[in-house]
C-alpha cells in the first residue's frame, strides 16, 4: 500500500531504523499524557520494546504499520498514523477490522495535521478493499483524538475496559466505521 501525499503532508512506512523519530516524539510528557500518564519513553525502551512490537504487525502490502507523517515543505517529522488489525496483541485479532491511531509532536497540535493525515491513511486503507471496518480507541479524556475520530467518519460504539498486554487495563472509548 502507498499513502499518497495530502495537501501539506507526505507519508512513509516507518521501520526499525526509525528509533530516533519514535524517541523524539515519545520523550515529550505531554505527548505521552494519554498513553501512560506522561512518562517519556527511553531510547532503550524504543529499541527493545516498541520497535519489535511495531515490526510484529508491519506489512507494507496490507498497509499495516506506523506511517510517518512529514511536512512536505520541510520534510520535518511531526508524528505517525498507526494501522494494524484491531486487538492484534490478543488471542482474537480482527484482521478485517483495522485499528487506526495517531501520535503527533506537540508543536503540530491544533493545525489540522492529525485529521489530514488520519483521513489520508484511512482513504488508502479503504482503497485496498480488504477490510470491513476501521476502528479507533482512546481514553475518554483525550478529546483531541476523539475529535479526529469523528472528523474522519468514525462513530461512538461503546465505553469499556480495554486490555493491552503492554499497557494493562484502561478505560477507553471505541469508535468505528463499517465499510
Amino acid at each position: 500500500m502507498k499513502v499518497t501525499d495530502s495537501a501539506r503532508l507526505s507519508y512513509r512506512l516507518l521501520d526499525e531504523h526509525d528509533a530516533d523519530l519514535f524517541y523524539t516524539l515519545d520523550r515529550d510528557p505531554e505527548v505521552m499524557r494519554f498513553i501512560n500518564g506522561g512518562k517519556p519513553h527511553t531510547l532503550e525502551y524504543i529499541k527493545s520494546e516498541a520497535i519489535p512490537r511495531l515490526m510484529a504487525y508491519t506489512d507494507q502490502v496490507k498497509g499495516h504499520g506506523m506511517w510517518g507523517v512529514f511536512i512536505k515543505e520541510s520534510n520535518e517529522f511531526i508524528g505517525w498514523i498507526l494501522v494494524r488489525p484491531m486487538n492484534f496483541f490478543s488471542d482474537v485479532p480482527e484482521f478485517d477490522n483495522l485499528e487506526i491511531g495517531w501520535r503527533f509532536m506537540q508543536n503540530s497540535w491544533g493545525k489540522g495535521f492529525g485529521t489530514e493525515a488520519a483521513q489520508q491513511v484511512k482513504d488508502a486503507i479503504v482503497g485496498l478493499g480488504a477490510v470491513s471496518a476501521i476502528s479507533a480507541i482512546a481514553v475518554p479524556d483525550n478529546k483531541g483524538s476523539i475529535n479526529i475520530m469523528t472528523k474522519i467518519g468514525l462513530t461512538f460504539i461503546k465505553q469499556y475496559i480495554h486490555h493491552d498486554k503492554q499497557l494493562g487495563e484502561l478505560e477507553a472509548v471505541y469508535y468505528q466505521q463499517q465499510l
